[in-house]
């Protein structure tokens, strides 16, 4: 249950390249490099509930580790995917609805911090937390 509590983005590593990656606008991804992102992580077994808040939007998102389940970023591109648990770590695998490649996301706890990694098409990025 490490993962529960209430997580402030601090920093990003080649985010906007990463964004970019994903063929979102030069706009939308200086925007999104700031866009105060909070997320409160509540786990019970194997359900997770998480509260994505941001200055664009605030999505409540629930999902059972191994199942799949429909999520759109805040781009407003579509995926598909489930996550699930590797060790200490989260492991969302996604698959985009438009055009079928494949987003990978981890989630692991290093220190005090919540580490977000993003990987797609060759393209790494993190997205680094710190509990409020």
């Amino acid at each position: 249950m490490a993962f529960n509590g209430t997580w402030k983005v601090e920093r990003n590593e080649d985010y906007e390249k990463f964004m970019e990656a994903m063929g979102v606008n030069i706009m939308k991804r200086k925007l999104g490099a700031h866009d105060n992102l909070k997320i409160t992580i509540q786990q019970d077994g194997n359900k997770f509930t998480v509260k994505e808040s941001s200055n664009f939007r605030t999505i409540d998102i629930e999902f059972t580790l191994g199942s799949n389940f429909e999520y759109s970023l805040a781009d407003g591109t579509e995926l598909t995917g489930a996550w699930n648990m590797e060790g200490n770590k989260l492991v969302g695998t996604f698959t985009r609805k438009d055009n079928g490649k494949v987003l990978t996301a981890y989630r692991e706890i290093v220190g005090d911090e919540l580490v977000q990694t993003y990987v797609y098409e060759g393209v790494e990025a993190k997205r680094i937390f710190k509990r409020c």
